[in-house]
C-alpha cells in the first residue's frame, strides 16, 4: 500500500489498514521514530489495555511529580 502526505503533512491512511487496526474518525495515534522510520500507532481499547501498568515500579510516577513541582514553582 502507498499514500501520500499533503501539503500539511496529513496522511491517508488506506481503509483496509484503518479496518484492520479498528481506526475510526477521531482515534488519536501516537507517532514517534524508531530504526529510521516513522512509526503510527492507534492508541485504541486495546492499546490501553496492552500499555496498562508498564511503568509499573519505575519511579515514573515520582518524576512527574517532581516536574511538576518545579514547573508550579518556576510559574512555567
Amino acid at each position: 500500500m502507498e499514500t501520500h502526505a499533503t501539503v500539511k503533512g496529513q496522511v491517508v491512511i488506506p481503509a483496509a489498514l484503518r479496518k484492520k487496526y479498528g481506526i475510526k474518525p477521531g482515534t488519536k495515534l501516537r507517532v514517534y521514530e524508531g530504526d529510521g522510520r516513522i512509526i503510527m500507532e492507534p492508541i485504541t481499547e486495546e492499546y490501553v489495555k496492552r500499555v496498562r501498568g508498564s511503568l509499573k515500579g519505575s519511579g515514573a510516577m515520582r518524576i512527574l511529580m517532581e516536574e511538576r513541582k518545579r514547573e508550579r514553582e518556576s510559574g512555567a
